[in-house]
């Protein structure tokens, strides 16, 4: 991996650009100019792409195996842990590739490694982008399921859903190598910046459009109560404060690495731009972190979801509820112990259902063994 310090290369080497970083260190000198530079131990971002990978494979493996989590709404979310466990992943195996470099554990010719750089390059690019498309994804089928909700599962079907996750891989992944191929044109940074203003604008409409519908109805509601102030300020202000929480998080985890690619479009050669240059490692690291949160927002509040993670991390193969159920005249209380063995209470109920069965089967034969009663009518003369 081309590394110039202790900075990782990225999308070719946009953070150690080699007509910008000489020249920058000479004007910080001649200037005086003292930067601040935040810095992220290799330690610290492995296990940051650790949690991310863990995390988000885990949201992968729950959704996978959850037969009713198989809707589009869940199929954005399932692609956005997938994207972001790329991303995760990427970073950590270009972070563990340049420790085995410098540790001499690794060694291996300089067009083997170009190669694999830009392998990684374009995964993580396209992981990259892939992640922003269905955070847009995502406000896009919640504004839809709020403003189309009759009309909602006629528009986003599964196999549109699943049209759409397809063409925004492919888009991503061709995108990428165009990118990671001309990295050094300046058309290719303005071109990954305006699509991130396009995606924080569309995210930032829908969700606040979607918020003042809420508060709509919750002030209708409220009126009903004649309670309309104090239910109508409390819930716009709960909603002001999640939206801002949810763009926020979006802008403070992505926005620092877009800045980046503006400013080496802008003044690639000014010393504050150059100060900021050097905390490239902390924008890597605040996507990674975006990443841990991402689960955290659109995943986890979910809780068929939750229950089904239980399942995953206990590897508990629970039954469904309809073969748990049985019929109390055909089943037998052997039967209910092979499939409830663990539970005491259901192993009384099948010891229950046993001795009833038996005692029924019982009767029935002593009554068939019985001579049948006849009428008076129909009795034999001695």
């Amino acid at each position: 991996m081309a590394v110039q310090g202790s900075q990782r290369r990225l999308l070719g080497s946009l953070n150690s650009t080699p007509t910008a970083i000489p020249q920058l260190g000479l004007a910080a000198n001649q200037t005086g100019a003292r930067c601040l530079e935040v810095s992220i131990s290799d330690g610290l971002f492995l296990s940051l792409g650790l949690v991310s990978l863990v995390e988000n494979a885990l949201v992968v493996a729950t959704i996978a195996k959850n037969r009713n989590l198989h809707s589009p709404m869940y199929c954005f979310i399932c692609c956005l842990a997938l994207s972001d466990l790329l991303v995760s992943g990427s970073n950590v195996l270009e972070t563990a590739v340049i420790l085995l470099l410098e540790a001499g554990a690794l060694v291996a010719r300089a067009a083997v490694l170009q190669q694999l750089d830009n392998v990684i390059d374009v995964i993580t690019c396209s992981s990259m982008l892939s992640s922003l498309c269905f955070l847009g994804a995502i406000a896009v089928d919640r504004y839809i399921s709020i403003f189309y909700a009759l009309r909602y599962h006629s528009i986003v079907t599964l196999p549109r859903a699943r049209r759409a996750v397809a063409a925004i891989w492919v888009a991503s992944v061709v995108f990428s190598t165009l990118f990671i191929a001309y990295y050094d044109h300046v058309a290719v940074l303005l071109c990954l910046v305006v699509f991130f203003l396009a995606m924080l604008v569309l995210m930032a409409v829908l969700y606040v459009h979607m918020l003042a519908r809420a508060c709509q109805h919750a002030q209708g509601i409220a009126r009903l109560h004649k309670r309309q102030r104090p239910v109508h300020q409390g819930f716009g202000l709960k909603g002001a404060v999640t939206l801002t929480i949810l763009l926020g998080i979006f802008f403070l985890c992505w926005g620092p690495f877009f800045l980046h690619l503006t400013l080496i479009v802008l003044c690639p050669e000014h010393p504050t731009c150059g100060c900021i240059f050097k905390n490239f490692n902390l924008f890597l690291a605040l996507i990674i972190c975006n990443a841990i949160i991402d689960p955290l927002i659109y995943a986890f509040h979910s809780q068929e979801l939750r229950r089904t993670l239980k399942e995953v991390l206990t590897c508990s193969c629970s039954q469904d509820r309809a073969l748990v159920s049985w019929d109390v005249k055909s089943l037998g209380g052997s039967v209910c112990q092979e499939l409830l063995p663990q539970q005491p209470q259901e192993k009384g109920l099948c010891d229950q259902k046993a001795s009833s069965t038996a005692l029924q089967r019982l009767l029935q034969k002593e009554v068939k063994s019985l001579p049948q009663a006849k009428g008076p009518g129909l009795q034999e003369p001695p």
